[in-house]
């Protein structure tokens, strides 16, 4: 038997990203299943607070955000950078409808990336979201976590700035292709 260390232990960023949540009052997490974003929803399903919600396809969730908005609750949705190019056309729902949007993306296509498909839309991500008016935040590493989440959410829920938090690769594990 081997003793536990911190290389063997959770990362706790998604625990204070759940914590951020809770103090901002967000009701509706509608994700797409992610490993980068897997234990965040597993402490999103296990609240009884929030509301995960399984999407389908990553658009669904910027309108699951905005009915979310018009029935008295805020939101977040969580997702994979390959899922960003799925958004475009519903992006522009946010400046219409003016709701608070706030995203969390989980990186692929930088630090250390195996698969070459990620790599187009990883690279793209952040001017994606800027040229649909989208805000931009990014976390490399665990200890900015927290700050950046709470600018971002103060950003997105309290003036109503749309707003993405990019969680890069090198903070969330670059995946291995096993055989």
């Amino acid at each position: 038997m081997h003793a536990r260390t911190d290389a063997d232990a959770p990362p706790s960023w998604p625990d204070e990203i759940f914590a951020v949540l809770e103090r901002f009052e967000v009701r509706q997490v509608p994700y797409v299943p992610d490993a980068g974003h897997s234990q965040l929803i597993k402490r999103v399903l296990a609240s009884s607070a929030m509301r995960g919600i399984p999407l389908t396809t990553e658009e669904e969730g910027v309108a699951l955000l905005a009915g979310a908005w018009a029935g008295g609750q805020r939101g977040v949705l969580l997702m994979q950078s390959s899922g960003v190019g799925n958004c475009i056309n519903m992006l522009s729902l946010i400046p219409i409808l003016r709701f608070p949007f706030l995203t969390l993306v989980t990186m692929r296509g930088e630090w250390g990336e195996f698969n070459p498909w990620q790599v187009p839309m990883g690279s793209t991500t952040q001017g994606v979201f800027e040229l649909s008016g989208v805000h931009v935040l990014r976390a490399s590493h665990a200890a900015e976590v927290p700050a950046v989440l709470e600018a971002a959410a103060a950003q997105a829920y309290n003036a109503l700035t749309p707003t993405a938090v990019l969680l890069s690769q090198r903070l969330i594990g670059a995946k291995v292709f096993t055989k």
